[in-house]
């Protein structure tokens, strides 16, 4: 690595590549880059760095690998395990990607876009429909997280259950590889068995094997009609057999299905501005079902009455809601959207990001739900996700009127029981957030040793000298 005689002159070579517009220096504009949204991870670095283009990444990234410094890569900088922060050394240099903001090109017939990765996730949405498309991806964060982090972390979102994650809705990748070359891989095609698929290797990595820089998604016909219900549920159990209602009814035309604890639902209301509760009475859990259609006129409210004509006849819905207008559909995504910010502001929030197979939920969360109040008494647990494609976010607040510092200090414990729980349903312990330094280390006890030892042989030979996003993703060992 460098000493601290060699920053100046790196900073100097910096400045010439990307000049004055794209070196951050003045600590008070450096300081946003050095935390993330929530402040759970924060650190140091010596300088941030903001190219204009990936020949001025693929600068950067030489003149760190000659200087023996470490690029950290941050797109939005909304991500929840550390992944884009710099360590505590100030010897790294943060790569910010958000002047490269280009649409490059949209191909309605290849039903492609074409973006940098400093894009905005909502911009992406944005140019789809002017061109009467749609780019499916949607999440809490889409007015500020970016492309090049969606791909990044792997993004999942609310309609995974139909168009899958962001490795799904991908086609091609631009990528800075560690050695400063810049791979071309730019390429819309829907076919192409040329050898292995290399641009899988990149997303998911964090910023560990690459940089990438822009990439080529794929684009759907547009929504043209939508049906919208919330649906009071006993339990998770009642989840698991919902959407296989709905599913048997929709068909693919099930977008989205999102499950959220009573606890979750009640943090909104209390601390989101203008939420309602749909219901009258309080209910264990709720189910937020969406189908969409290409159709202007699907007939897809009919679908949802008999779905849940068929749920209240089994006992699985107690009560729901079809939303009968945009403002009402709005309100109820508002409802699952608003949890996590909302939890934040009853104190500290210990997130996990999990997946387990669909049909084991209910024992899951049944089991989690007992080891951790018999950990912390008074607990309150905030589970959240996407039920279809068995991902929960399951969230822990403190015991009201506990103090703070005391609960923090508790979280890696409290973390292994969520994870052992998970682990003892053959679940993943990150499914949509990525790995970061959250959970980095954890990976040596829940990760199959042969998979991290191809992982490992996958950084030797990209990135020998270790100084693409240090001490993320991997452990040491």
């Amino acid at each position: 690595m460098t000493t601290p005689d060699a920053l100046p002159a790196l900073l100097a070579a910096l400045l010439d590549a990307v000049g004055p517009a794209g070196l951050v220096t003045d600590p008070d504009q450096v300081r946003s880059h050095l935390t993330d949204w929530r402040g759970a991870y924060s650190g140091e670095a010596a300088a941030v760095v903001r190219p204009a283009s990936t020949d001025e990444v693929a600068a950067v990234v030489l003149l760190c690998r000659d200087a023996g410094v470490g690029v950290v890569p941050q797109g939005g900088n909304t991500g929840l395990c550390g992944g884009a922060v710099p360590d505590s050394s100030g010897r790294q240099v943060v790569l910010s990607l958000t002047r490269m903001r280009r649409i490059r090109e949209l191909d309605p017939a290849n039903q492609t876009i074409t973006v940098e990765a400093g894009v905005v996730l909502q911009s992406v949405q944005e140019a789809a429909a002017a061109a009467d498309r749609l780019f499916p991806l949607s999440l809490g964060a889409e007015g500020s997280c970016t492309i090049g982090g969606n791909l990044a972390t792997n993004a999942g979102g609310t309609a995974v259950l139909r168009y899958g994650t962001m490795r799904d809705l991908v086609l091609g990748l631009e990528v800075v590889l560690p050695d400063g070359r810049i791979w071309h891989g730019l390429r819309g095609l829907r076919k192409d068995n040329t050898g292995y698929d290399l641009k899988h290797l990149f997303v998911g990595a964090e910023g560990t094997l690459g940089i990438i820089t822009a990439a080529v998604l794929k684009l759907f016909p547009a929504v043209r009609s939508r049906a919208t219900a919330w649906v009071a549920l006993p339990g998770p159990a009642a989840a698991v057999e919902l959407i296989e209602v709905v599913r048997a009814l929709a068909g693919d035309r099930l977008t989205g299905f999102e499950v959220m604890s009573r606890q979750s639902v009640e943090f909104v209301l209390a601390h989101a501005a203008g939420a309602r509760d749909p219901f009258a009475e309080v209910h264990p859990w709720y189910a937020l079902v969406e189908l969409s259609d290409t159709l202007p006129d699907a007939g897809l409210g009919a679908v949802v009455e008999t779905a849940l004509g068929e749920a209240f006849e089994r006992d699985l819905a107690l009560d729901a809601v079809i939303a009968s207008g945009s403002a009402q559909v709005a309100a109820l995504w508002a409802l699952r959207e608003g949890i996590s910010e909302a939890q934040n502001r009853e104190g500290p929030s210990l997130k996990h990001d999990v997946t387990v197979p669909v049909s084991r939920i209910p024992a899951f969360v049944e089991q989690t739900d007992r080891a951790l109040a018999a950990a912390v008494p008074g607990i309150r647990v905030v589970a959240y996700g996407h039920v279809g494609d068995g991902n929960l976010h399951y969230n822990l607040s403190k015991p009201e009127g506990s103090d703070d510092a005391a609960f923090r200090a508790r979280a890696d414990e409290l973390a292994r029981v969520v994870y052992d729980s998970t682990a003892s349903f053959a679940g993943s312990i990150s499914a949509e957030h990525g790995v970061g330094v959250a959970k980095r280390d954890l990976l040596t006890d829940y990760e199959d040793p042969l998979e991290l030892e191809l992982m490992r042989g996958v950084k030797a030979l990209l990135d020998p000298v270790g100084l693409m996003n240090p001490g993320k993703v991997l452990p040491a060992g």
